[in-house]
């Protein structure tokens, strides 16, 4: 079963520096038929304005995805990491027993736009960690995280995988999956999902399907998140 999360019907917040749209309910948006999915809690698509940011703040017992589109992200926490995130770069933190940090645009003139996702971990109250890693953009599936940290992949507290999709010069990708369910987020371009068609900003939900088919719609180059979940 696949099911369309048009970019269109989310959730969306202005607070004037920050713009951003809710795939699944968060802060004051509420949709009891958008509370996430499987383990997936949040996936934010946050537009912050130069010298601006989220000041420090916790968190608990969540695994906190950020992956930059555009700009630099700022971080600093309470685990003593100060790094700058740019673009293409995928950074995992895990909050466990507690943790608190800030991200800001450092930019005097440049906008930061980057993914901000949640996934609910399935061991609670250990002890946070942060990792951070650049992938590539080779074309194709890269694995980027995981249960276990194989391959050099970072490492999440939850039986689920992430995958970076590009096509450009290649059109076309598969995924053999075990896992329950999948959900992809296309960043950009226009794709085939076992003949689903999706745009720039939709989601796809996933279940019963243990073949994943990729396919380019579009001359923009695609660029995709790819989640396995429990």
């Amino acid at each position: 079963m696949l099911t369309i999360r048009k970019a269109s019907d989310r959730g969306a917040a202005n607070h004037g520096w920050l713009k951003s749209f809710h795939t699944f309910s968060f802060a004051n948006y509420y949709d009891p038929e958008h509370m996430g999915f499987s383990a997936l809690r949040v996936i934010n698509d946050d537009t912050v304005e130069p010298g601006m940011g989220f000041g420090n703040h916790g968190h608990r017992d969540m695994e906190i995805i950020s992956y930059v589109l555009e700009g630099d992200l700022a971080h600093k926490d309470s685990q003593g990491n100060i790094k700058t995130l740019p673009v293409g770069e995928f950074q995992l933190m895990s909050a466990g027993s507690g943790i608190t940090h800030s991200e800001y645009n450092h930019s005097k003139d440049r906008k930061l736009s980057f993914l901000q996702i949640w996934i609910e971990p399935s061991i609670k109250g250990q002890m946070p960690n942060y990792q951070q890693k650049n992938f590539g953009q080779d074309e194709g599936l890269t694995h980027v995280i995981s249960r276990d940290g194989v391959g050099d992949t970072l490492q999440i507290k939850q039986n689920a995988n992430l995958y970076q999709l590009i096509l450009k010069d290649t059109k076309h990708a598969e995924l053999k999956s075990t896992s329950a369910r999948q959900y992809v987020h296309l960043i950009s371009g226009e794709l085939a999902v076992n003949g689903v068609e999706i745009k720039s900003g939709d989601g796809l939900k996933i279940s019963d399907e243990k073949l994943l088919s990729f396919s380019s719609l579009s001359d923009e180059p695609i660029k995709a998140l790819v989640f396995e979940l429990p």
